[in-house]
Parts: structure tokens; sequence; C-alpha cells
């Protein structure tokens, strides 16, 4: 059965589907010896793959961990500034992974890594709507601010969704929130509480669709097992 490129490539856990698509683009990757098109489909087991010139291994057992990441890492493979990356915490795992969405450098918690395309798509793609949990530790008149954080929102031009803002714990000087929301733009929690008139003095994302993180300690990660990732693609 024919299936986009980009799609085999990500199944194969080789690169993320977005990846795979910019290796497309620079000529890395050919099909049947002539360079391949971005959106072109293929079969496997009839059309020979190559990246790099050489061509693509069967593809491994889909396999998926999550991770308890700590602030101070950025979410990539590697960083030009030679910033600590996720992937040294996850090193001795046996698996060529990839992250599925990201945690920007100050904030922490719950980030999957799977080398399965279709999962990893599933959750990210805007029209599934995969809700995210954060616990977010602000300063400032925290109850101005939920009227605004449970409302639509214009963020630089972008609309937000609604989100889902509730109070846990109120101190002397912070309030722990709630937020879950179900697009995850970019730096999408921080934003809207800057919006709103709040400071964040720590955030954390403690569920992803009907995982949660739980009580995995910081820099620690584990294997979903088959029924948390059967939950996860519902």
């Amino acid at each position: 059965m024919e299936e986009r490129l980009s799609k085999l490539l990500s199944r194969h856990g080789i690169a993320s589907r977005r990846e795979a698509e910019g290796w497309i683009q620079s000529g890395r990757v050919s099909v049947n010896g002539q360079p391949a098109r971005l959106g072109q489909r293929v079969e496997e087991g009839r059309d020979q793959v190559c990246v790099d010139g050489k061509p693509i291994a069967p593809p491994p057992k889909r396999v998926c961990l999550m991770l308890h990441k700590p602030r101070g890492y950025v979410t990539t493979r590697s960083d030009e500034q030679g910033r600590r990356c996720v992937m040294d915490l996850i090193a001795g795992c046996g698996y060529h992974l990839y992250p599925v969405g990201r945690l920007d450098l100050n904030s922490e918690g719950l980030l999957l890594m799977t080398n399965d395309g279709d999962l990893a798509y599933h959750l990210t793609h805007p029209s599934h709507e995969v809700e995210k949990e954060y616990h977010v530790r602000v300063s400032g008149a925290v109850n101005r601010a939920l009227g605004v954080l449970n409302r639509p929102m214009t963020i630089d031009g972008e609309r937000l969704q609604p989100a889902r803002v509730k109070v846990l714990r109120r101190g002397q000087d912070s309030t722990l929130l709630s937020v879950t929301i179900r697009q995850g733009k970019n730096r999408q929690v921080r934003r809207m509480c800057k919006a709103a008139g709040l400071t964040v003095h720590r955030l954390r994302r403690v569920r992803e669709g009907a995982l949660s993180l739980g009580s995995l300690p910081c820099g620690s990660w584990r294997w979903l097992t088959e029924e948390e990732t059967e939950l996860l693609r519902r």
C-alpha cells in the first residue's frame, strides 16, 4: 500500500514527519535512485528509499517512553549553544527516539518520546485537540486573571482556544494554578499568563491526554505499557 514518503520515514523511526519533509527538501532522500519529492508516495517493498545514500532499515519495534524533563534542558536532539538536551537523559534507552512536542528550557514535567510516527502525529496535530494540563505557580492579580484566561484570547495576532484554569492552592506570595489547553502553541501557557497580567515562576506539565506524570522523579524516564500507549491513541 502506498503512503507518503515522510510518513514512511517517520514510521521507521528515522525522523518525525516534519524533520523528514525537511530532509526531502534538502535532497538527503532518494527513491529508486532519484531525488525524492515533497509529498511523494511510495510503497515499502516496491520502492527503494535511501537517506544520505543508505537504504533505510526495516522499521524497529514501536516504543514510547515518558520522561520527567527537568528545567535547564532543551527539547531537541542537539543544541548549537551547547545547552543540555533531553536526549542526554535517555541515552541508554537503546532506541532512536524523538520528542513528541516541546517543553521550553525553563519548563519541566511530562515529555513523551517515541519512534512511532503515527502516535506522535496523533498527539501533536491540532485537529485531534489532545488535552495537556500544567501546574503553574504565578504571582499577580489572580482573581482578575482567571476571567481573562478562561475566555478565548488573541495574543500577537494568534487566536487561542479557551483554556480551563482553576486555583489549586493559594500561598502568601504566589498561587498554584491548573491550566488545561488543547492547542499547544509555542510557549502558549506562558504567553497567556503574561497577557493576563501574571508572572510565571514555575511551570510543570502533569498530564497529556489520559496519561499523567504521577510520581516519576525529575530527570527519570520509564517505558509506557501497551495499555498506556493505546489510551494515548484514543
